[in-house]
Parts: structure tokens; C-alpha cells; sequence
């Protein structure tokens, strides 16, 4: 089906989508993106606050309205482009009318889940009737199988066309970007404390005015930090410092970092030895199980610049081999030749 109109059903997230339809594009797919649950202008982000946000943390479930309102913009964008495939990423705040719908147009559809499932509301029984489903994670996608469902093992990856500035000078920075949890927090201020350049990027670590107010006061940890990053810059501020953390929470899956860090020429410091089976530790990565650990690693990577570029190198080389999004597209489009 290369050449076929692909609609594209996701989530607004750090315009993932144009990526998603990047690579896509490139196995010669027209691709049209619908973010189900993008708040466009300043008014409609307030109009979120206030009939959602704020109404949920007074207690009140709004969960009903906004997926009525969900569900039918993604129903007009299905019935507006007419497509010939459908993936849907993630999707779990749709309701099942999407997927009448799209049995209604009897075309091929694949779902692909960037979180696990228990994180979701999904249920077994609701994706038991889609007939392609990925998961990043492969726990997920071996009982899934054992269900009966045709479940694929689709990890993320590295967005290798997106336009990054030139290589500037390294900062000697350690960085981190994400959201802040404890355990990351532990790790960067242990980094800290050992004398180790930081920097970490986000909202929850800003201290910002606006993002103070975003996320409604939260306080913030003693560390050099900097406001929430384009991914172009993400990639940039990676590239250029010392290394970068890649720490993960309670998940099984591998983060969309993993892939970003060594594709775009990072020294990557990652806290899963089970990362192995995509990359070799000690060679394309370092690996990191405790605070103390990251602290021997920053301190050679601070010693040994050599050792640090052949990290470099080797993590690229091994991403854009196999772990850009264009081979994950090409894995999700069996989805649509089946």
C-alpha cells in the first residue's frame, strides 16, 4: 500500500506526529496527522484548565467530557480524509465509536502503544478486536500473543531527519531532560554533589515563573536548570554537553531517549543493563544502576575524552543502522500489506 493516504491518530506530544509522519513519508506514504488531543491556541489550552484541569484537582471527573470531545474530532478527521490505512498511537482516551468507525470503513488500522498497558485504560478485551497491535513494550507484546492477539514488538526510536544546528563546543555539562521524579532527582543531585556539572531541563525542575504556575507551584530541587526544550534543541543540548542521563521509572519499555541519545552522537549514561538487547554497554552506551555508579561514569567520562568519543560514535552508528523511526515504520506498515 506505499503511495496510499495514511491518517495518522495521535497525541500532541513534543510533535512526535511529524516525526511519525517523517518516516512514514519516506516509505512513500501520503500521511495526514490528526492530534487527538491538541489544545491549538492560549484559548483553548485555558478552556482546558478550566473545564478539565482545574475541576479535576478540586475532585471532580471530567474524564467523560473530554473523551466525548476527543472521539468525535477524531471521527470528522477520519471521515474528512477518507484515508486507506490508519495508525493510531496510543489512543486510549478515544472511545470505541473510533474504532466502529473504522470498521465501518473496512480499511487496514494498527494501533501502537508507547506506554504499558497498565498505565493505559486499555483493556485486554478492547484490543482484542484491533488486528494489529504494537507495544514498545515486549512484556506487553508477549502476553498479548498468549491471548491470541497478533501483538508486535515495536520499540521507539531516533527521529535521524530532524534539522539539528551544527555541532557547537562542548558545554561539560551533565544533562537531564524529562519530567522530575525522585529517583532522577536522586541521581542528578548525587552528580551534584560530587562536583559533577548538571543541568536539567523541564518544567517540573524550571524555576521560571510560568512553569511554576504550570504545574501549580511544585518546588524544585537546588540544581542549574533550564525551561522545557524543543526536541531540535533537546537533540542539541544532548550532543554538545558531556553526557546525558537517560533514567527510566516504572517501565519496562525503553524510552523514546534511548534511541535520541546515541543517535544524535551523545555519550548516553543509562540506568538498565537489560538495554543489551538493542545496544552494547560499555561500547555504544553506559550503563548505570545506582547514583554511585553514574558518579564513576561522569568522572570518567571527564578523564578519558578519547574513551568518551569512540562511545559517541559507536552509539550512532548502531542507531542510524537500526533504530531509526523509519524502521519502526516500516515495521507498522506490515499492518497495512497484511
Amino acid at each position: 500500500m506505499r503511495g496510499a493516504r495514511l491518517l495518522i491518530l495521535s497525541p500532541a506530544f513534543h510533535d512526535y506526529d511529524r516525526a511519525f509522519s517523517a518516516a512514514f513519508e519516506q516509505l512513500g506514504y501520503q500521511v495526514m496527522v490528526h492530534l487527538y488531543d491538541h489544545n491549538a491556541t492560549v484559548a483553548a489550552k485555558a478552556r482546558t484548565k478550566l473545564l478539565h484541569e482545574l475541576p479535576e484537582r478540586l475532585g471532580r471527573d471530567t474524564t467523560e467530557q473530554r473523551t466525548r470531545a476527543i472521539t468525535d474530532s477524531a471521527i470528522r478527521a477520519l471521515r474528512s480524509v477518507k484515508p486507506q490505512a490508519v495508525l493510531v498511537i496510543k489512543g486510549d482516551v478515544l472511545a470505541d465509536d473510533v474504532w466502529s468507525e473504522l470498521d465501518a470503513m473496512g480499511i487496514p488500522r494498527a494501533l501502537w502503544l508507547y506506554d504499558e498497558l497498565r498505565r493505559t485504560r486499555w483493556d485486554r478485551s478492547a484490543l482484542a478486536g484491533i488486528p494489529f497491535v504494537a507495544s514498545y513494550s515486549a512484556h506487553d507484546t508477549d502476553e498479548l500473543r498468549e491471548a491470541g492477539m497478533n501483538a508486535h514488538h515495536v520499540p521507539l526510536g531516533f527521529d535521524h531527519l530532524m534539522q539539528v544546528r551544527p555541532a557547537g563546543t562542548r558545554t561539560g555539562e551533565f544533562t537531564f531532560i524529562g519530567a522530575r521524579y525522585p529517583n532522577r532527582e536522586t541521581v542528578m543531585t548525587r552528580l551534584a554533589d560530587a562536583g559533577i556539572p548538571v543541568r536539567v531541563y523541564g518544567r517540573d525542575w524550571s524555576k521560571d515563573p510560568r512553569d511554576v504556575l504550570r504545574t501549580w507551584g511544585s518546588s524544585r530541587p537546588a540544581l542549574p536548570w533550564g525551561r522545557d526544550l524543543r526536541r531540535a534543541d533537546a537533540y542539541q543540548v544532548m550532543r554538545d554537553g558531556a553526557a546525558t542521563l537517560n533514567i527510566h521509572g516504572d517501565q519496562d519499555g525503553f524510552t523514546m531517549r534511548t534511541f535520541e541519545a546515541c543517535g544524535v552522537g551523545a555519550v548516553q549514561i543509562i540506568d538498565r543493563a537489560d538495554v543489551e538487547g538493542l545496544y552494547e554497554p560499555g561500547r555504544e552506551l553506559l550503563v548505570a544502576s545506582s547514583a554511585d555508579e553514574a558518579v564513576d561514569q561522569a568522572q570518567r567520562i571527564v578523564t578519558d575524552p578519547s574513551w568518551a568519543r569512540t562511545i559517541r560514535e559507536a552509539g550512532k552508528r548502531r542507531t542510524l543502522a537500526e533504530h531509526t523511526l523509519v524502521h519502526r515504520a516500516e515495521q507498522l506498515a506490515a499492518a497495512f500489506t497484511c
